[in-house]
């Protein structure tokens, strides 16, 4: 029987070892935590079925000029770090660009396509259909040319890609969401995206159904991987584990484990936070707040207020300004109680400059594996990228081309 172990229980790794078990592996997860409890867990809840194309890099000076001044919301950064970003923030407005955009938005597509069937035959094998709820999620524009702009770039997917939508005006968004005191200049409604109350249980449900199945979940450290007898080894609370195979699937730590293996990787790494309010009205539907960057997202919690990018350093402490403006900004919405938490959680997301995620096989170690890189999509994508990993492994005809997502990639 083939053997592998897997790195990091979040969402990346753990639909990557489900699929591998699926055909027939024999697979070790190894999380130095709970599955779920990272990246995994602090996203808006969203399978987004309409993120067909990757979040490009503003590229009009209009847009850029806002995040300089700091009059957008959608990115924060401090000044003393930014050097730490230039590299791949660099790289990553080139591979904005209209042509290569494109480009990575034809790969995503097709990836995007098998998100949410992926994620279906997983939601209902592992009895989580409760944590799941497929109606949608709405943005609003409080703006009317922004709203006329939003519907024409709906209209533009519709065609393009065949992405549902409805748009709605004031009145019906009020009619739609009672709990708001203003509406804005409406919203657009993505109809086929799926919503999910509690992230980070949905992950541990199917980390649940990985050890049902005769998975191994450990704990371990990362850092400990290096090669072994059998192909790979790792350190964790039970002991040595080897396998014939080694999956690096660390979200924003996955540079840094492969620089001692010699690879530069080079990745945005962007802070997000949330908080979760007692509101004593909870929206219906998730609803993205386009003017200030902040999704309001009704959780098993409360209502998960969340924030855009934040590019500081790795020692940064967590800064309040970026999750005030939010929090200030859905107050003018709806009427908060209290927070739920004192301190707002936050997280990194790993986001590659061209866009795409990275997997595949590592470029010069035989049996090494990576699966990271998913920018904002990892909770939506893990187990289709889980898929294609696990049929790149095992020899099979992957369910979209994988060249575009190999780790070898110029």
């Amino acid at each position: 029987m083939r053997s592998a172990i897997v790195l990091g229980a979040g969402m990346a790794g753990v639909g990557t070892a489900l699929h591998l078990q699926q055909r027939g592996w024999s697979v070790v997860l190894v999380d130095r935590g709970e599955p779920g409890r990272e990246t995994s867990y602090g996203n808006a809840g969203i399978i987004q079925s309409e993120a067909v194309e990757p979040y490009a890099m503003p590229r009009d000076r209009a847009s850029l000029w806002a995040i300089a001044t700091g009059r957008s919301n959608d990115v924060h950064y401090e000044v003393r770090s930014l050097h730490r970003h230039l590299g791949p923030l660099l790289r990553y407005w080139w591979h904005s660009a209209p042509r290569r955009h494109a480009a990575a938005s034809r790969a995503c597509a097709g990836l995007i396509a098998h998100a949410a069937p992926e994620h279906a035959a997983l939601i209902e094998a592992a009895g989580a259909a409760d944590l799941v709820r497929r109606g949608g999620f709405r943005v609003l524009h409080r703006e009317g040319r922004a709203m006329q702009d939003a519907v024409a770039e709906a209209e533009r997917l519709r065609a393009r890609y065949g992405v549902r939508s409805r748009v709605l005006s004031p009145d019906a968004l009020a009619a739609a969401e009672p709990a708001l005191k203003r509406t804005g200049a409406g919203a657009i409604h993505w109809e086929d995206p799926w919503s999910v109350r509690d992230p980070g249980a949905l992950v541990s449900a199917y980390a649940a159904l990985f050890v049902r199945r005769g998975g191994t979940l450990l704990r371990g450290e990362a850092e400990s991987l290096g090669p072994g007898g059998r192909g790979w080894r790792v350190r964790t609370a039970d002991g040595t584990v080897e396998a014939e195979a080694a999956v690096v699937a660390l979200g924003p730590w996955s540079p840094a484990l492969l620089r001692r293996f010699g690879y530069r990787i080079a990745m945005v790494r962007k802070r997000g936070y949330h908080r979760h309010w007692r509101s004593t009205r909870l929206l219906d539907l998730p609803l993205l707040d386009a003017q200030n960057g902040t999704v309001l997202a009704p959780m098993a919690a409360g209502l998960r207020i969340t924030t855009g990018a934040e590019l500081a350093g790795p020692e940064a402490a967590t800064g309040p300004a970026q999750l005030a403006r939010a929090e200030a900004a859905a107050r003018d919405l709806l009427d908060l109680g209290g927070p739920h938490e004192n301190a707002p959680w936050s997280g990194i997301r790993p986001c590659m400059p061209d866009l795409l995620p990275v997997v595949g096989p590592a470029p010069r170690h035989p049996g090494l594996w990576l699966q990271f890189g998913h920018g904002h999509q990892g909770f939506t994508l893990g187990p289709a990228t889980g898929r294609l990993l696990a049929e790149a492994m095992s020899g099979e005809t992957p369910l979209v081309p994988a060249a575009p997502f190999s780790p070898g990639r110029r």
